[in-house]
């Protein structure tokens, strides 16, 4: 099983979005849909495979603050 982390885009430059997760920050490479600084994604393989809702991503990290 494979547990993802939410990450907020922070930044995007051409098709590298920089993604922001707790205590760190990685990029990742936009393949497909529209992406826009904000918004929340899972990102696989350094390649966003989807968006999420804020609510949900939000919800997310909490729960994996209470794991920690």
């Amino acid at each position: 099983m494979c547990l993802a982390m939410p990450g907020k885009i922070i930044k995007i430059e051409g098709e590298i979005a920089t993604i922001q997760y707790p205590g760190e920050t990685r990029t990742a490479m936009i393949i497909d849909d529209e992406y826009e600084v904000g918004d929340y994604v899972f990102v696989s393989e350094k390649i966003i495979v989807q968006k999420i809702p804020e609510e949900e991503a939000v919800a997310s990290l909490e729960a994996w603050e209470n794991v920690a």
